[in-house]
C-alpha cells in the first residue's frame, strides 16, 4: 500500500491492521511518536492525518485516509515549527518522551483555534499525558505559539 508521511510517499507491504505506529516505526524508520500506552491514552504516539491530531497506536494502517505529519515534518533545526520554537523557548522537555506527541497535537489545535484559552488548551491537550508535569510551561507555549501565529 501507498502511504505519504511528511511530503514523501512509500510502499509498504504490511497487513492492513497494523497499527500506523508501528509502520512508521519500524517499517519507515520515523522514531519520533513513541509507544506509551498501546491504547490511545497517553498521547505519546499523535500524528497528524490530514491536518488532525491521531493517536497512531490505534489506527491501522488499512484505515488510513490521507496525509501524515509526524514530528519530523514539522520543521527542521534550521527552521523550527513555531510550536517547536515555543518549546525551546519555554524550556517545555525534560525527559522528552512525550514531547513529540505534546507538540503535534499542539499544532493541530492552533491549527483550527488561533487563540484557544485556558481551559480549551486543557481539554484538547488533556490526552497528552506529561509524567514530568509539564503542563503549565506546555500550556505558556502554547500560548506564546498562538500569539505568534497570530502575528504572522
Amino acid at each position: 500500500m501507498k502511504l505519504v508521511v511528511n511530503d514523501s510517499e512509500y510502499d509498504v507491504d504490511v497487513e492492513p491492521d497494523m497499527p500506523l505506529l508501528w509502520v512508521l516505526r519500524d517499517e519507515l524508520s520515523i522514531t519520533g511518536p513513541k509507544y506509551g500506552c498501546g491504547i490511545a491514552q497517553c498521547g505519546a504516539c499523535t500524528v497528524m492525518v490530514n491536518g488532525f491530531a491521531v493517536r497512531s497506536c490505534q489506527l491501522a494502517v488499512g484505515d488510513l485516509n490521507g496525509a501524515v505529519t509526524t514530528i519530523e515534518g514539522m520543521g527542521s533545526p534550521e527552521s523550527m515549527h513555531v510550536v517547536q520554537q515555543a518549546w525551546v523557548d519555554h524550556q517545555v522537555a525534560q525527559c522528552g518522551y512525550c514531547q513529540s506527541g505534546q507538540i503535534v497535537q499542539a499544532a493541530a489545535l492552533l491549527a483550527i483555534n488561533p487563540n484557544p484559552s485556558d481551559e480549551q488548551i486543557d481539554g484538547v491537550m488533556s490526552g497528552n499525558l506529561c509524567r514530568c508535569g509539564t503542563y503549565p510551561r506546555i500550556r505558556a507555549a502554547i500560548k506564546t505559539a498562538a500569539k505568534r501565529l497570530r502575528e504572522s
